[in-house]
């Protein structure tokens, strides 16, 4: 399994107004929050309590244009939000955010987990292909500077 893991604290919002956002924006907003950079976001399916809900995204990661659905597979409000990638069928990757709220903020821990089950587990090193070192450096980078300016730009909505 293979997992490339943020941490980042931002101030002054709370874990449910993070996703919140994720799980209701548009692609107006989505870009608005870092023009250029994220061009899509947006609910493709809606169900009621978020589980088995399909986004769309369309983003820059360094120099990797990441264009992929997402289905919600586990939400507990407030505290986590997971999409398994998928490209025309289901990736044996996921995306988790958890946030842990703090008493000036919330910390939000962003993973990217990719690995095959079982026997599958052989498969992984083929992986690393695409999740190479430096695209680990630039979705760090990444998370780094995009939650401080999601907090920013909830602050003036």
């Amino acid at each position: 399994m293979i997992s490339i893991q943020s941490k980042v604290h931002i101030d002054s919002i709370k874990g449910v107004e993070l996703l919140d956002f994720l799980l209701n924006c548009t692609d107006e907003q989505y870009q608005a929050w870092w023009p250029g950079t994220h061009l899509a976001f947006h609910t493709v399916e809606r169900r009621p309590d978020h589980v088995g809900s399909v986004i769309y995204m369309d983003e820059y990661v360094g120099r990797r244009r990441l264009r992929m659905k997402g289905i919600v597979t586990e939400f507990v409000p407030g505290k986590r939000v997971v999409w398994q990638f998928k490209q025309i069928v289901r990736l044996p990757a996921w995306l988790v955010l958890v946030t842990e709220d703090k008493e000036a903020g919330v910390t939000i821990t962003h993973t990217i987990q990719a690995g095959f089950p079982g026997m599958g587990r052989i498969l992984d090193p083929v992986l690393r292909l695409y999740f190479t070192d430096e695209f680990e450096r630039a979705m760090d980078e990444h998370a780094q500077a995009e939650f401080p300016m999601l907090a920013a730009m909830l602050r003036d909505m």
